[in-house]
């Protein structure tokens, strides 16, 4: 791994134990909650792996716990500033794209930024999140198509979509052209676990 990915996945391997731990719960018990197999949970707390979005969503959902609680550095101050550049990449697309945590302004909650981009042909498909979930969407250049639910929009520079996460979703570039896209969620995380659903 590159020295930022290693220091990435050791920041999040030492987050994910501390809160397994906080609770008492063995490694078997994470993973069942998770869904994930416990071997995983063992190489993401050693810092072995660099997880996908989907391994550390499912981690952060079974913990109940935002996603920068596991992904960010500690900042005790109440402002936050992110510089550019600081940006945390935790998708990368087989064209190029790349999904950026911008922001996050609740430690416990998930309430987050992203600034995405997708290459020709980058897909994402997201399983629904916990119920209760909301996202926001606005098309900075090029055209993003999102399916939520089976309905399918096509968005342009400029336009916005809100739209539930605790279904299925997912954004596409179906285009010849990068698209770019800041996309904001908002997660209760002290609500019930999440739905079988979500585990399909």
């Amino acid at each position: 791994m590159e020295t930022e990915t290693a220091a990435l996945a050791a920041l999040i391997g030492s987050r994910v134990r501390q809160e397994r731990q906080s609770r008492s719960w063995t490694l078997d018990q994470l993973a069942d909650r998770a869904g994930v197999s416990r071997r995983m949970i063992v190489s993401v707390e050693q810092g072995a792996v660099n997880p996908s979005l989907g391994t550390l969503l499912r981690i952060s959902e079974a913990l109940q716990v935002g996603l920068p609680v596991l992904v960010e550095s500690p900042q005790p101050r109440p402002i936050r500033v992110t510089r550019a550049g600081e940006h945390i990449a935790l998708w990368t697309g087989a064209a190029g794209g790349r999904g950026l945590l911008v922001a996050s302004a609740d430690d416990r909650g998930a309430f987050e930024l992203w600034d995405w981009t997708m290459g020709p042909g980058d897909a994402r498909t997201s399983e629904p999140h916990t119920p209760g979930t909301k996202e926001l969407v606005q098309v900075h250049e090029g055209a993003l198509t999102i399916e939520v639910d089976g309905e399918t929009t096509t968005l342009g520079p400029g336009d916005a979509i809100s739209f539930p996460g605790d279904v299925p979703h997912s954004y596409s570039n179906r285009t010849a052209s990068p698209v770019r896209f800041s996309l904001g969620v908002s997660e209760p995380i002290a609500g019930a676990p999440r739905s079988d659903a979500a585990h399909a």
